[in-house]
């Protein structure tokens, strides 16, 4: 004798009752609202995917003509050398945003900004995530003509260009790498900084001298233009910085291969690094920990940036009240060998250098 099971659809009850949550908390899990740790949150999450559970905000999106698709725009830089999604950070987001959406019961859609206008207006979505948009980017106006709802990955130049964003904490950030590299002895500390036309590099100018203000040392800016060939326009800036009398004992840059051109131009000035220069960058490449020597990373966590990004746009969606329009992730510091001195490492040891 054989028996076969009926599948019936699992309820929002029996999540909370499997979770040992409220449904309420179930509720605001799914749908990105109210206030929950992370551990409660990922715990909801993992028994609504064990158990297939649709989330209601899909279903209401459904209900209302809605097409339970998210877009992801990426802008695309035509003078890049590599894809954009080649890049550590964006790669990352992308991966962090798709989890999110997926657990959530929405699909993502990743979509370059360099579409056709036509296809802007005409591609069905609930809503989008705009990665670091420009100040000559169309996205913006588009999605805002269809009435689309719209997540920024970064500050926006115009607070009126979204209904919300998403950004690391670059004064928190900031004050991890400066105060780690001032405990390694620096006293003057130079930043390489790109020339670009979004909120990032003003954002991360303004934390840098605000900290050099706070803390009474020099602020010693070089400028780059970061396109078309920002490897070499950056080691010419840090050129410039090493050309200083007296020159900086600790430099830090802030895109991905930052570390590798300033590693470079210590090299050409015939700096050894730590011992001469301390060198330190905010990245998420994971080559830095393979290199000579391995670089001091600060990472600002775009895979969390992705989720908090899905869960504020789901949020936006269903027009929950009470939502805050602005969410800081926490950035992480991973100290390495570039930027401890040998003479760190010998009291380290208990014995003289």
């Amino acid at each position: 004798m054989t028996s076969s099971r009926v599948w019936r659809r699992p309820t929002l009850d029996a999540v909370a009752a499997r979770a040992g949550v409220s449904t309420a908390t179930v509720s605001n899990a799914l749908n990105g609202t109210g206030r929950l740790s992370e551990a409660t949150r990922q715990r909801v999450l993992a028994v609504a995917r064990e158990l297939g559970y649709a989330p209601a905000s899909t279903a209401r999106a459904l209900a209302r003509g809605g097409t339970g698709v998210l877009g992801l725009t990426m802008t695309t830089y035509g003078d890049l050398p590599v894809p954009y999604t080649e890049i550590p950070y964006y790669a990352q987001l992308v991966l962090g945003a798709m989890a999110a959406a997926h657990e959530r019961g929405f699909l993502l859609q990743v979509m370059p900004s360099s579409m056709s206008p036509w296809m802007w207006l005409n591609t069905a979505m609930d809503g989008v995530i705009h990665v670091a948009p420009r100040a000559d980017d169309p996205v913006a106006a588009i999605l805002r003509e269809r009435g689309i709802p719209m997540v920024t990955d970064g500050r926006p130049l115009q607070p009126h260009w979204c209904d919300a964003w998403v950004d690391t904490d670059h004064e928190v950030g900031l004050g991890l790498l400066l105060d780690h590299l001032t405990q390694s002895g620096a006293r003057r500390i130079g930043l390489s900084l790109p020339l670009h036309d979004d909120a990032y590099p003003r954002l991360i100018a303004h934390a840098y001298r605000s900290w050099c203000d706070e803390h009474r040392m020099p602020a010693l800016v070089e400028e780059y233009a970061s396109l078309p060939d920002y490897f070499t326009s950056e080691q010419d800036a840090v050129g410039r910085l090493l050309d200083q009398d007296p020159r900086p004992d600790a430099v830090i840059g802030v895109y991905s291969d930052s570390g590798h051109n300033i590693l470079a131009a210590a090299r050409h000035h015939g700096l050894r690094v730590p011992r001469d220069l301390l060198v330190a960058c905010i990245s998420e490449d994971p080559d830095y920990a393979t290199t000579t020597p391995p670089v001091t990373a600060l990472s600002l966590r775009p895979d969390r940036i992705g989720a908090e990004a899905v869960d504020l746009l789901i949020a936006v969606i269903n027009a929950r009240s009470g939502v805050g329009r602005r969410r800081l992730v926490q950035p992480v510091l991973t100290p390495r060998r570039s930027t401890r001195r040998p003479a760190t490492d010998a009291r380290r040891r208990g014995r003289p250098e």
